[in-house]
């Protein structure tokens, strides 16, 4: 898994924009008209300086991508034991003890405890909340729908995903959004493929999810994930077709679109952290970490949507 040795398509002029006389995005200090313009091929190392010196991405090896793999396999299994116990009566603490418990019982490190001050080892966002939102004493209800953000760092590698849930018995708008925000995931993913750019993500997302008459958060995006909780790149819902950064093998980044029932516009509460729609609207969200590899995709944190 990860990049060849050689790929044809793979060139600086594809991969960035630089003039003749700018300095070469490979790092010599010479001119990239005396440097790299007539490279026809990059080597792997090219791409992992080139993708490092221009945007800060870090391009995945092997032993990364497994390591990877392995804290995403725990995140799912934190995720399907919430799916087991969440109820109605039940309070969103019960669901962030569940998750600090298993995680701390299989070796792993819930990573958004004490991240930048946040508070608890997991968000849990309920109905109008579109993300962050901390759990505490709200009580679930039949009819709710909860999303469960979860992050495991196992072994040095992080893993990223989520669910939003049905509480009891789920009416014709909760199915909707929950339909369409599952689906955004989906429809994002295929559009994975090396040689395509961050904006085509976006725009297949957001094509998809305002033709159901629902709105898309601009605010939250995606994000490089594996080394860190958060690198680069930023990966946005919503754009344009053939901008942003050309996808290679070896990015590992998480699509989590945020999709709202009523109008894409937010707040954030109080407790300077749970985010809510301003219309009050329900919002749903999936998300996994998805992996470019030489041909397509592969999620490392594997669900059906």
């Amino acid at each position: 898994m990860g990049l060849k040795e050689e790929k044809h398509w793979l060139t600086i002029d594809l991969l960035t924009k630089v003039g003749r006389n700018d300095p070469c995005p490979c790092g010599s200090g010479l001119k990239y008209k005396k440097c790299c313009q007539n490279k026809e091929i990059l080597t792997l190392e090219d791409i992992k300086t080139l993708y490092s010196n221009q945007h800060n991405i870090r391009l995945k090896e092997r032993g990364d991508i497994e390591g990877i793999r392995k804290s995403g396999s725990l995140v799912l299994a934190t995720l399907d034991l919430v799916e087991l116990k969440i109820r109605p009566g039940m309070i969103t603490e019960e669901i962030n003890t569940l998750v600090h418990d298993f995680t701390i019982k299989n070796g792993a490190t819930p990573a958004p405890l004490n991240y930048r001050g946040y508070p608890k080892s997991v968000c849990v966002s309920v109905n109008e909340e579109i993300c962050h939102g901390i759990p505490g004493e709200r009580v679930l209800k039949d009819g709710d729908i909860v999303n469960v953000d979860v992050t495991s760092i196992l072994d040095g590698y992080y893993a990223d995903a989520n669910k939003t849930f049905f509480v009891g018995t789920p009416g014709t708008d909760v199915r909707k959004i929950v339909g369409v925000a599952g689906e955004s995931l989906r429809i994002g993913m295929e559009a994975v493929q090396p040689g395509n750019k961050t904006g085509d993500i976006g725009w297949a997302i957001q094509r998809y999810a305002e033709g159901e008459g629902c709105s898309v958060v601009r605010e939250f995006v995606g994000h490089g994930v594996g080394f860190e909780f958060h690198e680069a790149p930023q990966i946005p819902h919503f754009g344009r077709k053939g901008e942003g950064v050309v996808l290679v093998p070896g990015m590992v980044f998480t699509i989590e679109p945020m999709i709202n029932l009523g109008k894409k516009d937010l707040r954030i509460l109080k407790d300077k952290w749970t985010v809510v729609t301003v219309d009050r609207s329900l919002s749903a969200q999936f998300e996994q970490t998805v992996l470019v590899t030489e041909d397509g995709y592969e999620s490392l944190t594997p669900f059906e949507v």
